[in-house]
């Protein structure tokens, strides 16, 4: 093995197309895809300019069926129409080909210009014999990132294949100039200014615990788990359902016209109907229901800060009795339907953090507390070197739009104090939710759009002269599997 130590040099000034400041003159993308929504911007930006569902509909035509991705198309209650998630509760891809077109959807709708049709069929040429033989050989169609490097991020337990694909569909249907991967804990760290922390990501399909150390995932010790933002909403739907008087989750797509009724009072609605064979497939009302339920957890839904839920306080009585005390919170259905919930409103949450105490309709078996958060913390800290792990409780990075419920960083700053009482546990989250849901989109932004990111190269000696992109050239002496190597 060659011994050369590892230098710093200049990189070539055809390496992108014989662009040579690349920083200075273009550009690059960030694409973050998350199961729930997919984000996408230029480097540098505070915030991305694309955010959209990463749902797509799928609606009947003559011709068959067609697609239609973004809030407008898929949240319109179109005959037979359906909705489907391109990928898995993992976080994982699991249909590349859908995932590829939203993903395009993404691009081009927000942040790149329409390419400029083909010269034979744009209508702009009146002697088209003579042009075609003019244009042979030239490429048909312009690819949609030709001018914009692409960052695109990933979970820490990505798999080989779900490395290489994105990066044959960004250099090759594509077209971009260079390409780098980076894992979604280390860019929401960065995100917040640290190069060493421990990440708590609490999205809508995934709780994951990353330890970041030096700008590096610590992938031993990364642990995730299903009690998530999505689960939170099927605690509420058991709420809901045995509640003394249980309460019927309307979307808003049914309602089609509403009286004002009292508190706890039947809700007085026309709703909406449809012929036979038109209404719309069961998963979009279940995606509409999403949606009310994401509105429960912004305005009524919290988590309880004083110990657990289901034990007792210091002065004997228990702490859903004490929950009962506190100021309930209402919370008007679509339907007009509208009823104060007062410890109902922390019940959904507990399961997070106490796995006895999640609701169960006896068909589905409960968590394990192995799945609550501060059983995954300390999962994670038993697989990283003891020396760091004082440096890691004392800089956890708190992320992900599910963590954005009333009382969370208290409740898990009291749990993990109590698992760890010598350390100094310190909690850093950003206090705009905007920071909090693009955590990881703003942290490739802030690496992308560093002048050293662009214009630096790390001389090795396995692999020639890499610069930190993974340049076209480069992914065709090398092939896809050069992902594995380079973005670490």
């Amino acid at each position: 093995m060659n011994s050369t130590p590892s230098l710093m040099v200049p990189p070539n000034s055809t390496e992108y197309g014989g662009v040579e400041n690349l920083s200075d003159e273009i550009s690059a993308l960030v694409l973050d895809p998350g199961y729930s929504v997919t984000r996408a911007g230029f480097a540098g930006e505070d915030v991305p300019k694309s955010v959209v569902p990463s749902y797509y509909a799928t609606v009947p035509s003559a011709s068959g069926s067609r697609n239609l991705f973004d809030e407008n198309a898929i949240y319109t209650p179109l005959p037979g129409i359906s909705i489907a998630n391109p990928m898995s509760k993992d976080g994982i891809v699991e249909d590349w080909d859908m995932a590829t077109k939203l993903w395009e959807y993404s691009i081009t709708s927000r942040l790149t210009n329409t390419k400029q049709g083909h010269p034979l069929t744009n209508g702009l040429n009146d002697n088209n014999d003579e042009l075609k033989q003019e244009m042979e050989g030239v490429e048909t169609q312009e690819k949609i990132l030709e001018e914009n490097p692409l960052l695109m991020t990933e979970p820490g337990w990505n798999s080989g294949k779900g490395r290489e694909k994105p990066l044959e569909i960004a250099l090759e249907n594509w077209g971009a100039p260079a390409f780098f991967l980076g894992r979604s804990g280390v860019l929401s760290a960065f995100s917040a200014g640290k190069p060493s922390a421990l990440v708590v990501d609490v999205g809508a399909a995934n709780v994951s615990i990353t330890p970041v150390h030096d700008g590096l995932i610590l992938k031993k010790g990364t642990t995730r788990s299903p009690i998530a933002g999505n689960y939170i909403s099927d605690q509420l739907r058991l709420v809901f359902s045995m509640a003394q008087t249980p309460v019927n989750l309307v979307p808003h797509y049914m309602v089609a016209s509403k009286t004002p009724v009292d508190a706890g009072a039947p809700a007085q609605a026309t709703y909406r109907s449809w012929a036979p064979g038109t209404e719309p497939a069961p998963s979009f009302r279940a995606l509409q229901e999403e949606r009310v339920l994401s509105e429960f957890k912004e305005c009524a839904a919290a988590v309880w800060t004083a110990g657990r839920l289901g034990g007792h306080n210091p002065q004997g009585g228990t702490n859903l009795d004490l929950a009962r005390s506190h100021p309930p919170r209402s919370f008007e259905m679509p339907d007009g339907y509208n009823q104060m919930f007062s410890d109902d409103r922390y019940r959904a949450a507990e399961a997070l953090f106490d796995a006895k105490m999640a609701l169960s309709n006896g068909t589905v078996a409960g968590p394990m507390q192995s799945e609550t958060i501060p059983a995954l913390v300390q999962q994670s800290l038993a697989q990283v070197d003891v020396d760091i792990r004082p440096l890691l409780l004392s800089n956890i990075v708190v992320v992900g739009g599910s963590s954005l419920l009333y009382g969370f960083n208290d409740r898990l700053k009291l749990e993990l104090e109590q698992l760890y009482p010598g350390p100094r546990v310190r909690i850093y989250s950003a206090g705009s939710t905007v920071e909090r849901k693009y955590s990881s989109w703003i942290g490739g932004s802030i690496l992308a759009s560093l002048g050293t990111f662009h214009q630096m190269k790390l001389l090795t000696s396995d692999m020639g002269n890499p610069q930190m992109w993974i340049s076209k050239k480069e992914y065709d002496e090398h092939g896809p599997g050069i992902v594995e190597k380079r973005c670490k």
